[in-house]
């Protein structure tokens, strides 16, 4: 493996398609733009709401901006699909802006991946909806979901 490849490598099984989603979900977790920007091909594309970057360097700068403004956030993803290269996702995710007011967003994204197993593209679908402190599902420490913590369907989302 060099440093360029990315474990599991495509085409993708049942099996290694969940290592993937949760290896995505782990790094996202960290909140640490550097290492997340590292899965990605060096001239990935993404569509990120409203926006449309390419690149490593643009993804670094997209996350750190995304994570000095959601804070306190915790994610889950969910395999949805997957076929040969290409890997399906729903996920969720709470945030806290620096008003206090909490956030729960659902999304669904489509991943291509490279022969080395980095993203080439991803496609992201999201909505926000604020929710009351209360109503918040996601408690676990920052950082990886601890692996007995329900997941997206488990949760009822």
């Amino acid at each position: 493996m060099t440093m360029e490849e990315r474990l599991p490598l495509p085409p993708f099984t049942e099996a290694t398609a969940l290592q993937r989603v949760r290896l995505a979900e782990d790094g996202w977790n960290s909140r640490d733009p550097e290492r997340v920007a590292l899965a990605y091909t060096v001239d990935s594309r993404w569509r990120n709401r409203t926006e449309f970057i390419q690149g490593r360097e643009a993804i670094e700068a997209l996350l750190t901006s995304k994570w000095s403004r959601e804070l306190d956030y915790r994610l889950i993803k969910e395999l949805w699909a997957f076929r040969d290269n290409r890997i399906a996702v729903r996920f969720a995710y709470e945030c806290r802006d620096a008003a206090g007011q909490w956030f729960r967003s659902y999304g669904n994204e489509n991943w291509e991946f490279d022969e080395h197993g980095l993203m080439r593209l991803r496609i992201a679908s999201i909505n926000d909806a604020p929710i009351a402190e209360a109503d918040r599902r996601f408690h676990w420490p920052l950082g990886r979901r601890p692996d007995d913590h329900p997941g997206l369907s488990d949760l009822g989302f």
